[in-house]
C-alpha cells in the first residue's frame, strides 16, 4: 500500500513533523475527549476489578504499569511505525499476529474504525482514505492512530507517546467509574508513570526506525497472557459496563 501520499505536514502543519506547530496536534490526538471511542473501553480494568486485582490506587498503578510495558509497548511500536511510513496493511497484519485474543482483536478494530472517522474529520489525508477503503470493517487502532499522527505532521515518537498514554489512561479513567476511585488518586497514578511512559515511547520509536530496514519483526511483541484470558472472559459476560 502506497503511503507516500500521506506525507508529514499534511493536514495543515507546514512546519513539518515534530515541529512546535505540528506538536500541538498531539494535544488533540491524546485528548480524552477526542471522539475515538476509548471512553467505552476499560483496557481490561473492568475484569481486573471484578477479579480483585484492582482495588485501589496502589493496585491500579501495578495494573497500569504492567499494561504499559506489554500491550502499551506493542501499540506504541505499531503507531510509531505507521507514522514513520511503513505499510499500514502490513502493520495491521502484524497487529493481528500480536493480538492472540479474538475479543481484543475485535475491540481493536472497533476502536480503529471509530478513530478513523475522527481522524479523517480532523486531518483529511489520502493515506487515511486508502486504509479506510482497504479495511472497511476497521484496522487496528494503533495503526490508525499512527496514520492520523502522520497526517497531522507528528513524529513517530509523538505517536508512540499517544499510544502509550492511552494504554494507561483508559484503565485509570475506568477505575474511577468502577471503584468510585478518587479522580485525584487516579491522576496521581498517571503522573507517577510518566518516567516509564518516556522509556516505553522511546523504545517504541527506536524499534520503528529499526523496522524500516530490519522488517516488522523488529517491532515490540511482549505478551500479556492474563489480559488475553480475561478479555475472553469479559466478552462473555451478559452484563458489563465497558465494551472491553
Amino acid at each position: 500500500m502506497d503511503t507516500d501520499t500521506c506525507a508529514p505536514g499534511a493536514g495543515g502543519t507546514p512546519d513539518g513533523p515534530g515541529s512546535p506547530a505540528a506538536r500541538a496536534a498531539l494535544l488533540v490526538l491524546a485528548d480524552g475527549r477526542f471522539p475515538a471511542g476509548g471512553h467505552a473501553h476499560s483496557g481490561g480494568a473492568e475484569a481486573a476489578v471484578k477479579a480483585g486485582r484492582i482495588r485501589d490506587a496502589a493496585t491500579l498503578e501495578v495494573f497500569c504499569r504492567g499494561r504499559l510495558h506489554t500491550a502499551g509497548l506493542t501499540a506504541a511500536g505499531l503507531a510509531a511505525a505507521a507514522t514513520a511510513g511503513l505499510d499500514p496493511l502490513d502493520l495491521d497484519d502484524a497487529a493481528d499476529a500480536r493480538t492472540p485474543s479474538p475479543a481484543l482483536r475485535a475491540a481493536a478494530r472497533r476502536l480503529g474504525r471509530q478513530m478513523m472517522r475522527a481522524a479523517r474529520a480532523a486531518w483529511p489525508s489520502p493515506g487515511l482514505d486508502a486504509l479506510a477503503a482497504a479495511r472497511p470493517r476497521g484496522a487496528h487502532q494503533p495503526v490508525v492512530l499512527g496514520l492520523a499522527a502522520r497526517a497531522a505532521g507528528l513524529a513517530p515518537l509523538d505517536a508512540a507517546y499517544a499510544a502509550g498514554y492511552e494504554a494507561i489512561s483508559g484503565p485509570a479513567t475506568a477505575a474511577v467509574r468502577l471503584l468510585s476511585l478518587d479522580p485525584f488518586d487516579a491522576t496521581a497514578v498517571l503522573a507517577g508513570l510518566a518516567p516509564a511512559l518516556d522509556r516505553v515511547a522511546d523504545e517504541a520509536a527506536r524499534a520503528a526506525r529499526r523496522a524500516a530496514y530490519e522488517g516488522l519483526d523488529a517491532l515490540p511483541a511482549p505478551a500479556a497472557p492474563l489480559l488475553d484470558i480475561t478479555a475472553e472472559q469479559h466478552a462473555a459476560w451478559p452484563v458489563r459496563l465497558f465494551a472491553s
